[in-house]
């Protein structure tokens, strides 16, 4: 349990998921299912996260009070690679009615996703139009390139709200993740430009940057985040090309 800039991170481990479903929709399930517990601990203290979390520096029990204390009417999300588009799933138009009750996502963030159709050419799945939504992709990532990108492409001249993207130059896929980073047992340096690769700490801190921003300008309207989603502010340590896709006319 991590608490930062008085919001909640509560991660759901869709990496366990990818041992054992290539279905999308089961990872926005999953995303709902821990939202459903969250709504039950946010508004009563109950329900199976009670009594659950633990201290992430020392793997003990808390038991602090989230009644009254955790809105869940302006949530936030982000995947990572098959996890993006889990996200990207678990809010589209066509899945918003399986939001668990007294549940509203504010803002949407695509980390490297993977993304393809089924049935080809069908993208109804993952289409976002009147949510705010990013995407993150790296100009090096040797696993899925520049596919996110693709999603801002889906949705020009449909959506209502701004949605935005970033493409590191440099950056590969796995560094977004630690368990996914060498020295780790399965981590890997998947990028196309070694020669010119940022190194794993230099790759978060701009997602990092760029993430903050995101939440903070679409959850609680900080203008300052909006330099940074336009390109205006520069993020830390990283060289980036940002695409801002206006709502239609």
């Amino acid at each position: 349990m991590v608490c930062r800039d008085s919001g909640r991170d509560q991660r759901p481990p869709q990496n366990h998921i990818n041992q054992t479903s290539f279905d999308y929709g089961d990872r926005a399930r999953l995303v709902n299912e821990h939202l459903r517990m969250w709504q039950q601990l946010a508004t009563s203290g109950a329900g199976p996260l009670a009594g659950r979390l633990v201290a992430p520096d020392t793997g003990q029990p808390v038991t602090p009070e989230f009644t009254g204390h955790v809105d869940m009417t302006r949530v936030g999300t982000l995947g990572h690679s098959r996890g993006g588009k889990g996200v990207m799933w678990q809010a589209s138009d066509k899945h918003r009615g399986e939001w668990p009750a007294g549940v509203r996502i504010g803002a949407v963030l695509g980390l490297a996703p993977v993304n393809f159709d089924h049935p080809e050419g069908d993208h109804s799945d993952t289409l976002i139009t009147t949510l705010p939504f990013t995407v993150v992709t790296s100009g090096c990532d040797g696993a899925v390139g520049e596919v996110g990108q693709q999603y801002l492409d889906d949705l020009a001249g449909r959506n209502t709200v701004t949605a935005y993207s970033v493409s590191l130059l440099n950056a590969n896929h796995n560094y977004y993740n630690t368990s996914w980073t060498p020295p780790f047992e399965f981590g890997e340096d998947d990028s196309t430009c070694p020669a010119q690769e940022l190194a794993p700490a230099q790759q978060r801190d701009a997602l990092t940057a760029y993430a903050v921003a995101f939440y903070r300008y679409e959850l609680y309207g900080d203008q300052n985040g909006l330099l940074v989603l336009t390109g205006q502010r520069p993020l830390p340590g990283a060289t980036a090309k940002v695409r801002v896709v206006p709502p239609r006319l």
